[in-house]
């Protein structure tokens, strides 16, 4: 079998929990190897998502490696053996690989978390929203490519359907009129729109909130089908940043909720983005 030419962030992520596996085991990788009779570069190659793995295979790997957790075994052979050929597939070698790893992490979470500072969350932006946004980069971006992020951002859209969706937006990012001034209130009507849904929950950072000093934790927490699968998505300078260590994903978990215990509940914040809507 061909060898992968650019493994998605999910294949790496397959990757490297059978790595942490067999590391908890403390097998080599050449251990590894000679227990399942394959070669060391097959575990190589399987270990930084450059080749998949078959159930079977996988499976057992996962014994060699001592593990018991029946779900965790389960929800990787799912990952492993899923041949979905996701929307965001279109956009392969069009756009910036970040742009699909993102869009394949909301797709597959079975919960979404988001704190913003500077921006509506993507997957609440309007059309004019986002093309505001994407208009304004330095250097200017073809027109070409800026549609093409617009529709694949409004595509994005598809991962609030029916998934748990919490957005913890500060008031900053409400207020910011990125495009015009009917756009931002379109923004903020849109925004309301979306809170009338079961499963979205929008919550308000106020600028009046004493003692806060969060605005570093920008970021989009998906759940995954087992806690250890979960992933912290942040923005960084070249691209975005997946991170996964369990260490890692405690410290954000507790983050966020604290954040959200600082900010409004969904029925003040509704009314906080209404009078702002008015405002404009």
């Amino acid at each position: 079998m061909a060898l992968r030419r650019e493994p998605t962030a999910r294949q790496k992520r397959l990757a490297t929990e059978l790595r942490r596996l067999r590391d908890a085991a403390g097998l080599k990788a050449g251990e590894a190897a000679e227990l399942l009779g394959v070669s060391r570069v097959q575990i190589s190659q399987i270990e930084t998502a450059l080749a998949g793995v078959s159930e079977t295979r996988l499976r057992r790997l996962a014994a060699h490696y001592m593990c018991t957790d029946e779900r965790l075994i389960d929800a990787l052979v799912a990952m492993a053996t899923d041949r979905t050929r996701g929307w965001w597939e279109e956009y392969r070698w069009l756009l910036p690989t970040p742009f699909l790893d993102l869009a394949e992490l909301e797709h597959h979470a079975t919960f979404l978390r988001e704190v913003q500072f500077q921006f509506i969350p993507g997957p609440l932006q309007t059309e004019d929203y986002a093309r505001a946004v994407f208009s304004y980069r330095v250097p200017a971006l073809p027109r070409t490519e800026v549609e093409l992020r617009v529709r694949h951002r409004m595509r994005r859209k598809t991962a609030l359907e029916g998934t748990p969706y919490e957005a913890i937006i500060h008031e900053a990012a409400l207020r910011i009129m990125v495009g015009t001034r009917a756009a931002s209130r379109a923004q903020l009507d849109h925004l309301l729109r979306l809170t009338e849904a079961d499963h979205v929950t929008v919550r308000v950072i106020p600028f009046s909130l004493e003692g806060f000093a969060g605005a570093a934790s920008a970021m989009v927490y998906a759940g995954g089908s087992v806690p250890q699968l979960d992933t912290v998505a942040r923005d960084a300078p070249h691209g975005t940043t997946f991170i996964d260590s369990e260490a890692q994903l405690g410290a954000f978990r507790t983050l966020f909720h604290k954040v959200e215990s600082a900010s409004l509940d969904p029925a003040r914040s509704r009314d906080f983005i209404h009078r702002l809507a008015k405002e404009l």
